[in-house]
């Protein structure tokens, strides 16, 4: 799944620019692990990003190793829901975080998780709307989080 979306991820022209704009160094730890679906969608949109500008280093993190810093970043307060993207600046001090998934995913899914759906239905609904999305409100999430800046 994330060779394929490699292959097609397209970064929108206003994100390209404003990565492209940082000027000094930041490091994005990437918390994550092989298996998350979600993980699946949006790793591969976190390196396309990164790849747009040498002041970005990106790091990944294995959850499951590195559960003290995993439970900094809990899903409201006590789901260890990844991915989670940690941006920091040339000092180790948080610029912001992102994740687990986009805004309006996380919404459609808290609804779906309360009208009872079966964790199955909840994930192919999710990648559904993954497919449907080809990873603009990602990129629209961050570009607001680094304009925010």
């Amino acid at each position: 799944r994330m060779k394929r979306l490699d292959k097609t991820i397209e970064i929108i022209p206003e994100l390209r620019e404003t990565v492209q704009g940082i000027s000094a160094p930041q490091t994005w730890l990437v918390i994550t692990e092989g298996w998350c679906g979600d993980a699946a969608q949006i790793v591969p949109v976190l390196n396309k990003i990164a790849e747009l500008n040498s002041n970005i280093k990106l790091n990944f993190l294995l959850r499951d190793e590195n559960l003290e810093l995993m439970d900094q970043y809990l899903t409201n307060g006590r789901s260890r829901s990844i991915p989670k993207l940690v941006v920091l600046n040339e000092h180790n001090e948080e610029l912001f975080n992102f994740g687990p998934r986009p805004a309006a995913l996380q919404e459609m899914f808290y609804h779906l998780k309360a009208n009872a759906m079966s964790n199955d239905a909840v994930k192919e609904e999710i990648h559904k709307w993954y497919a449907k999305d080809k990873t603009i409100s990602i990129q629209n999430d961050l570009l607001a989080l680094l304009k925010d800046l």
